[in-house]
């Protein structure tokens, strides 16, 4: 288990009515748990990593709580770039039918990658689409965050109308 420790944060956000921001502290982190803050000792930490905070502000991690991470694939697509919401989704329900176990593993690889480095450290994925052949797509989903080291807490959505329905998805 790696040991990092935050020497001498300027602020660390408390985020609690109750209590204050800290100033001038130290935060050892191990594996991903906060152990002790405080005035620590570099050499009785054994850290693995110190890391100089006498500029930083330090924050509690970001929870997301709702994301459609296969998403993260069909970015800037011209066709539909400027689009309303329905016409949008319209557009991309027809691709979004398409994709496979594979694709929904590396989107959630990317979309947990760009989450850890916006500051969230916890999410979710409303994950609500399982074409033919996606029978494992939450499991492939869970593998990933795993590969990263993310909480990660999947949810399973639904669509109940079919585009032959009324609905908008095929």
């Amino acid at each position: 288990m790696s040991k990092i420790l935050f020497k001498r944060i300027h602020t660390l956000a408390c985020l609690k009515p109750q209590r204050e921001d800290l100033h001038n502290v130290d935060m050892l982190v191990e594996g991903n748990r906060i152990s002790k803050i405080g005035l620590l000792d570099t050499k009785s930490t054994d850290a693995d990593l110190v890391v100089n905070c006498e500029t930083k502000v330090v924050f509690p991690g970001f929870v997301n709580t709702h994301h459609h991470f296969y998403q993260s694939l069909f970015r800037n697509i011209p066709a539909v770039n400027n689009s309303a919401l329905f016409e949008w989704l319209t557009y991309l329900y027809e691709r979004w039918a398409q994709i496979d176990e594979e694709a929904i593993y590396v989107s959630t690889i990317i979309t947990l990658l760009e989450l850890l480095f916006s500051g969230v450290t916890t999410t979710t994925d409303h994950h609500y689409i399982f074409p033919t052949g996606c029978e494992r797509a939450i499991d492939r989903q869970i593998e990933a965050a795993q590969a990263v080291g993310m909480r990660f807490h999947p949810c399973r959505g639904s669509m109940s109308l079919s585009k032959e329905k009324g609905g908008l998805p095929p």
